[in-house]
């Protein structure tokens, strides 16, 4: 199939771009399109007006801003994946990007656009709950800030307005002695996952402190279990404590299934990769 008819923008400016977004109800932003043209095509997406943001350079940038990094709406993951900044103050990202897409989407996609569309198998929404992200909504004449955790409200659904475009994204930088963790298990490396789980955490007096733990791919959405981390926080490591709290983990969630993999098995995959990210997590913990 093809893609029903709409109207094409391509704005060369950021205010340009969120004039259109404000004038036209049913408008989509297309950067690289890996997800968005699929779907036009296959008539899942049927937008009037697709506004074309691949002229605004002042959105293509990853940037250090004091104790965070900052992200534009047109940084490809591709850039990101090969950025120093990222590879010195976020491992967790540079080391989940071999797991990440196939070459050509990397080379084209865009993260904001990856969260936009919000995708529940996705990886990068789970990593960037734990990292305590902030997401820049702009509107025509105002902004605002929402924080990771608040952004996904179900699958291909985000609180951004018809009328906002996510512009930047600002990851704190985790503090010195943070460890991490990531695991994913998908039918072909670069597929969406079936499910994947990420971890950031300290260990403070031989107990686990600040505790962050996500999952991808096991739920409507990516999302963080705040009563697993805090049931974990103040505990001395150990393989034990992973395998249980592995266990109320998977017990707790109440994943999709499909064609390829049921909800069972999702289940399973969690409880089986939620112990080794807590265990690579704590030995890089220092």
């Amino acid at each position: 199939m093809k893609p029903a008819p709409f109207d094409y923008h391509r704005p060369e400016d950021l205010q340009s771009a969120l004039s259109l977004l404000g004038t036209h109800t049913d408008a989509s932003i297309i950067a690289g399109g890996q997800s968005l043209v699929p779907m036009m095509n296959y008539r899942l997406a049927q937008p009037e007006h697709l506004i074309d943001i691949n002229r605004l350079s002042e959105l293509d940038y990853i940037r250090e801003d004091g104790d965070q990094i900052t992200i534009g709406a047109l940084a490809r993951h591709d850039a990101i994946h090969a950025s120093e900044l990222i590879a010195e103050h976020m491992p967790l990202i540079s080391h989940a990007y071999e797991w990440i897409a196939h070459k050509a989407v990397r080379n084209r996609g865009t993260l904001c656009g990856n969260l936009c569309h919000a995708d529940p198998a996705s990886e990068m929404p789970a990593i960037i709950q734990v990292l305590e992200a902030t997401l820049i909504l702009a509107r025509n004449g105002s902004s605002r800030e929402v924080p990771a955790k608040e952004f996904f409200v179900g699958t291909y659904d985000t609180v951004c307005e018809e009328d906002e475009m996510l512009v930047e994204l600002r990851i704190p930088k985790p503090t010195a002695g943070t460890g991490w963790g990531f695991e994913e298990v998908s039918m072909r490396k670069g597929d969406f996952a079936w499910a994947a789980v990420v971890c950031l955490l300290r260990v403070e007096n031989g107990r686990l402190d600040d505790v962050r733990i996500a999952v991808s791919g096991a739920a409507e959405t990516a999302l963080r279990l705040p009563g697993l981390e805090v049931a974990l926080a103040g505990q001395a490591p150990s393989s034990d404590i992973f395998e249980n709290a592995a266990t109320k983990a998977a017990d707790a969630l109440a994943p999709f299934g499909s064609a390829t993999v049921s909800a069972d098995y999702k289940r399973d995959l969690v409880r089986a990769l939620l112990p080794r990210v807590l265990s690579a997590a704590t030995a890089r913990a220092s």
